[in-house]
């Protein structure tokens, strides 16, 4: 799941993603953390009763020159349904993405890679079609992830993974193609991204948006007057990141932030709080991906005691505002909250910056 808001202060923060599994039953059970929503199989969502101009408060405009997309202030992430936190039940699936749909959660963030989860968008968006009235389906919002191999960037190879998203999520065109590239020493992502440019002017793309790009290739994109609307990247208390060299450009150019991560698979929960994962079945298991993917995270960026610090600190935040170690993870990123307390006990952690690289090197490193 991702929550997307405008915050006065970093305002070019879009959206912030969790990896808690939405669509199924199976992956609930995984032991990642959701936010925003009860717990199990989306049993936990209510149809949202509010007023429409309180909803339309739920949704924030990413823009380039004349590409503008409208999305939530909260996105469900889809990566749980690539394989890892248990079985997909397809039925299953898409009932939860219609109950996040009549909550007001109506924007999903996807990916050519995440097993099925284009065809359940196109299942998906085939039942708003048919049982929900049209003024519905105009709030929906597909998000998807090209990931190619660091192959030629031909016009033709561009158009026919494009076509293959399209006819999965069965859409005539795409609201948003994020693009990730995993070899910056190959410059064919610039050929990529002006194949994309020339189907977005076809109308078979929306809008155009990276994932995992660091400062200074947005930087040559942008250069190269590619017209992207965002870049998603990883954020949370943790990897603070794109506060540092992403946050400036983004704020000189109009580019936002999808950011993903946040409760980081559900570590930044009561869940993890007093807990000695050294020893040995004493702690819950890493047994998702994304899980382990953030435990990794955690080692590089100052080890289990010092976070261990930043749960504690983050319990008695969350504990004065009557609230859970999740929701106040995901406010602090969105608007800075109780910064003072928290900054102070993440005094003496590692700068991931400088351990790691900018934003998406973690998927570069040999």
């Amino acid at each position: 799941m991702a929550a997307t808001v405008h915050n006065p202060r970093f305002s070019n923060l879009a959206a912030l993603k969790s990896t808690r599994p939405t669509p199924t039953s199976a992956a609930a059970r995984a032991g990642t953390r959701r936010v925003g929503f009860g717990s199990g199989s989306g049993s936990g969502v209510r149809c949202y009763q509010g007023q429409a101009s309180e909803l339309e408060s739920r949704r924030v405009t990413l823009k380039n020159g004349g590409d503008a997309l409208d999305i939530c202030r909260v996105l469900n992430g889809m990566w749980q349904t690539g394989g890892g936190w248990g079985r997909i039940d397809r039925d299953d699936a898409v009932d939860a993405m219609l109950r996040h749909a009549d909550a007001g959660f109506s924007t999903f963030d996807m990916a050519d890679h995440y097993g099925p989860a284009e065809d359940l968008y196109g299942i998906f968006i085939n039942r708003v079609r048919r049982e929900r009235p049209p003024e519905f389906l105009d709030n929906i919002r597909g998000l998807t992830k090209w990931v190619p191999p660091p192959v030629k960037m031909t016009s033709s190879f561009v158009t026919e993974a494009i076509n293959v998203s399209r006819k999965r999520m069965d859409v005539a065109s795409l609201d948003m193609l994020q693009f990730h590239w995993w070899d910056y020493s190959n410059p064919g992502y610039l050929d990529a991204l002006k194949h994309l440019t020339d189907l977005k002017g076809e109308g078979k793309i929306k809008t155009i948006a990276l994932t995992n790009f660091d400062t200074e290739r947005l930087q040559i994109i942008l250069d190269h007057e590619i017209p992207i609307v965002s870049n998603q990247v990883q954020h949370s208390i943790i990897d603070m990141r794109p506060q540092q060299k992403m946050a400036e450009l983004c704020q000189l150019t109009g580019v936002k932030l999808i950011t993903y991560g946040t409760v980081m698979g559900g570590l930044l929960s009561e869940k993890f709080l007093d807990t000695n994962l050294s020893i040995p079945f004493a702690g819950p298991p890493l047994n998702t991906p994304s899980l382990q993917k953030y435990k990794r995270m955690v080692d590089a960026w100052g080890g289990w005691s010092q976070f261990q610090a930043v749960l504690q600190t983050l319990k008695k935040v969350a504990s004065k505002h009557g609230v859970k170690i999740p929701t106040v993870a995901v406010k602090y990123i969105l608007d800075q909250e109780d910064v003072a307390s928290i900054q102070e006990v993440s005094k003496g952690s590692r700068d991931l910056l400088k351990v790691i690289g900018d934003c998406g090197d973690e998927y570069r490193r040999a």
